[in-house]
């Protein structure tokens, strides 16, 4: 079996860890947490939660900086991306993992395909990401169905080809566009976005729509993709068997965790 690590970039997320890491599989080697300047105790609840977690320190900005931090100290044969706030589920990775085990390179997340959907997206950033993703097919010649969406699993050799650059929320864009463009395998799977635990989403409609837009058509003129584009596959979720545990989706008092740790 391929190893299987987890990349979490975090910035004050000591709220909403504790349902995300209780949520993990057990199959998952590696959980690496990327840590943006937390002012809270994200990275002591971390370690309480989860003893071999791996702490990278990123004193730059943007959630691009951190995936690509978090991607260089991963070292599983799989990488999988998913946010800290508790709006993607741990126990979706298996749907991740099991293309990749087989012929695919690259799996992305789908809120709208069969079994995907979201309790947390507006009707306006829906919108958006429906014309983003309908001018990325028509550029790319391609057929995504959620071109805004971060629940993102590869292989590792993956990383070498894209080349990735980008420091800010477009990184995800970034990947998705060059994965194409490299003729990566690709495939979509459901999944569902929940809402955020607690805290406030640092995504701005209308700047980083700008930002996709702005790196899809950098990304379609500048980079020089090794090979051609090749079209996504739809997939329908494959049968896997899981201890499923069922963690309530509310904040966790950071100091119930540590003081576990503490021996109290």
């Amino acid at each position: 079996m391929p190893s299987v690590s987890v990349v979490i970039p975090t910035l004050n997320e000591a709220l909403n860890l504790p349902w995300v890491l209780r949520r993990m599989p057990s199959y998952v080697d590696e959980v690496v947490i990327v840590d943006g300047r937390s002012l809270d105790s994200t990275v002591d609840v971390a370690r309480a939660l989860r003893l071999d977690v791996v702490v990278v320190a990123e004193p730059n900005k943007g959630k691009g900086v951190a995936v690509r931090a978090g991607l260089a100290a991963a070292t599983g044969d799989i990488i999988v991306m998913l946010d800290a706030d508790g709006s993607m589920d741990p126990h979706e990775i298996g749907w991740f993992v099991s293309p990749l085990q087989h012929d695919f390179d690259f799996v992305k997340g789908s809120r709208y395909v069969t079994g995907g959907g979201s309790d947390d997206i507006t009707f306006l950033r829906s919108a958006g990401n429906r014309a983003l993703t309908g001018l990325a097919n028509m550029v790319l010649r391609s057929d995504y169905s959620d071109l805004c969406y971060g629940y993102i699993a590869m292989r590792r050799e993956c990383l070498e080809v894209l080349e990735l650059e980008s420091d800010g929320f477009e990184i995800e864009t970034e990947l998705i566009v060059r994965a194409s463009r490299a003729g990566l395998r690709i495939a979509e799977v459901p999944s569902r976005e929940l809402s955020r635990i607690s805290g406030n989403s640092n995504l701005n409609t209308f700047r980083d729509g700008w930002r996709v837009l702005r790196t899809l058509a950098r990304e379609y003129v500048g980079w020089e993709a090794p090979t051609a584009g090749a079209r996504p596959e739809a997939l329908r979720r494959v049968k896997y068997k899981y201890p499923s545990i069922a963690f309530p989706h509310v904040p966790t008092d950071p100091r119930t965790v540590l003081g576990v740790m503490a021996g109290e």
